[in-house]
This record gives structure tokens, sequence and C-alpha cells, in this order.
């Protein structure tokens, strides 16, 4: 990136954080907001020093229309629901809507206070998420496959049609699943990847402002400011620590858990095979009588299985979930069966 566009990013940070300190009611985050804009303006001017200094012309600046979209839908829907838009767009502090140190901490995130609690509640964030993934994944095998089983058993007796369509079913979904996990984390990763780089970058070039924003960020979240800069400056003094410190509280990101595109698409496409897999298997062994009640029956039990255990992330009653999650099955595999058997009839 360019020192003129380095410069531009800055000044549109400064031009949205101005924008938030008007829009922002909480007179703290405000408050944290307007002396972030005025560090972005700082910022700006070192970096058209560099301009300067290249021998480019001195550029005039006006914010894009992507930095214009982002702040109308942020006046129209609120703060909250644009974070990540607002991320994207180099805003910082976002942290700042999360619970405030004063909070329990259930659904908080509780601030550290030393430098060795930095980034340490992060370094296994990731693994409780793709065992979610793995479980939805499963989830969506089963009922998507399921439902296209008994909608062909609908409208045709012949099992080896309904094998055949059943293991198309399984293929098709794992693989689109693989491919738009891939697609999906690898776009995600990229982004990360590159705002954690700028992030590395002016580390590198204005470390005592980076260290302030990180300040007035604790301070927002309900850490007296001078406690926060003492904290700041100690963990700048390990610029590793001070990266993860940044990147966490002004990304909302983990440098070392970004996620591999590879290992989700791979977990997506078996896990969604795994549940596909379920209602082929009374067609699958071949000889077995009434296949479509057996494969009702079997997809039944592995719906309240997966529903149980989705109260495990919910924190609901494991058998109220098995039975929510059965009945949602069973509506829509009889749904498709219905419509399957009408198809039947008229032909």
């Amino acid at each position: 990136m360019s020192a003129t566009e380095r410069w531009h990013s800055e000044k549109q940070s400064a031009w949205l954080y101005r924008f938030l300190t008007e829009l922002e009611r909480d007179p703290v985050k405000s408050q944290m907001f307007r002396a972030l804009g005025e560090a972005a303006e700082e910022q700006a001017a070192i970096l058209l020093g560099d301009v300067r200094a290249s021998g480019a012309a001195e550029p005039a600046f006006a914010p894009s229309l992507r930095a214009r979209i982002v702040a109308a839908l942020v006046r129209r829907f609120g703060p909250r629901p644009a974070l990540p838009l607002l991320a994207a767009l180099k805003v910082r502090g976002l942290s700042a809507y999360r619970a405030h140190a004063a909070d329990t901490g259930i659904a908080g995130h509780p601030m550290p206070v030393s430098v060795g609690e930095v980034g340490e509640r992060h370094r296994n964030a990731g693994r409780g998420g793709s065992l979610r993934a793995a479980v939805f994944g499963l989830n969506d095998g089963l009922v998507s496959n399921s439902c296209l089983l008994l909608g062909v058993a609908g409208a045709s007796d012949s099992p080896s049609l309904i094998l055949t369509t059943g293991v198309a079913g399984l293929l098709a979904g794992a693989f689109s699943m693989a491919a738009g996990e891939w697609v999906s984390v690898r776009s995600q990763r990229e982004l990360y990847e590159r705002q954690i780089g700028e992030e590395r970058e002016e580390l590198e070039r204005y470390p005592e402002e980076e260290a302030e924003e990180l300040a007035l960020i604790y301070n927002a979240r309900g850490v007296p400011l001078e406690e926060a800069r003492t904290l700041t400056r100690r963990v700048l003094q390990d610029k590793e620590k001070a990266l993860v410190a940044l990147a966490r509280e002004e990304l909302g990101l983990n440098p070392d858990d970004l996620g591999s595109p590879t290992r989700a698409a791979v977990a997506s496409m078996f896990s969604f095979g795994l549940g596909a897999l379920v209602p082929l298997l009374p067609f699958m062994l071949g000889g077995v009588e009434h296949g479509v009640v057996w494969a009702a029956s079997l997809s039944a039990l592995a719906l309240f299985a997966v529903g149980a255990c989705l109260s495990l992330f919910s924190g609901r009653n494991a058998w109220l979930g098995g039975v929510r999650m059965l009945a949602i099955g069973a509506a829509a595999g009889a749904s498709t069966f219905g419509i399957g058997r009408l198809l039947h009839v008229s032909t």
C-alpha cells in the first residue's frame, strides 16, 4: 500500500470516527471515538509527511462510496449490526460494544490485568466453534437427504432409484458444502490477514499512538484511563503481545486462530456426508423390507440425538432440544413425502 493510500485510509477512519462520535449516545463510547478520531488525524499527518517526501502531489480527501454506504447503514440500523463492515474500514474500538469490565463475564470479555493475560483467553477459542460447526453440518446432511429420499419415495416405489438419488444427494451436498466453506473461510482469512498486516505496520511506525488507542478502548470498557495506559505501555514492550492485543481489541481477531480453509472444507464435507448417510443405510444394505420405514426411523433417532447434542451449546434441556429437532425434521420429511406422493398419483 502506497503512502497516499495509507494516508487516505487514516483520513477515512477519522471521518468515520467523527460520524460515530456524533451518532453514539453513550458518552463513554462517544468520547472514545472522538479520541480515536484525533489519533487517526495525527497518524494521517505523519503519513502526509511521507507523501510529501516521496514527491507525490498532496492528495485531497473525500470518503469512498463504500464508506458512505456503511455510514448510511449505521445511521439506519445502529453500529452493532454493522460491526464487521466498520472493522473492514479500519474502525477500531469496536470491542467496546462487548460487556464492560464490571460485568460478570458470562456474556462478556474479561479485561486483562497483566501482560501475561493478553491473548490468553483466545488460545483455544476456535475449538468449540469447530465442534459446533460439525454438529450443524451433520444436522444439515441428515435433514436434507432424509427429505430428498422421502420425496423420491413418495413419487416412486423403486429402491434402486431411491438409493441412486440418495447417493447423488449425499455427494452433491458434501462437495457443495466443502466448496462453499472453503471460499467463505479463505475470503474471511484474507481480510483478517490484511487487517492484521496493517496493524503490524502501524505498530512499527507509531507505537505510542497505537498504545494510546488501546488504552482508550480499555477505558471505554471500564478500566481507569491511567491504569489502562500503564498496562498498554507494558504490553508494547513485547511487539508480538502488543499485536495480539491490538488485533483482539481493535479488530476482534486472534492472529493465531484465523481458521484453516482446508480444514473447514474437509470438516464440513465429512460431517454433512455422515448425516446424509444415515437415511441411506437401509437401502445400501439391500434386501431390507420396508426400506422407507427404516430410513425414516433411523433419521428420527438421529434427529433426536442431534437436537439433544445442540443443547450443549444452547444450555437448554436436552430432551426438549431433541423433541424439537425431531418435530422439525418430521414436518419437513412428511411434507416432501406428501408432495412426492401427489406427483406420483398425478403421473
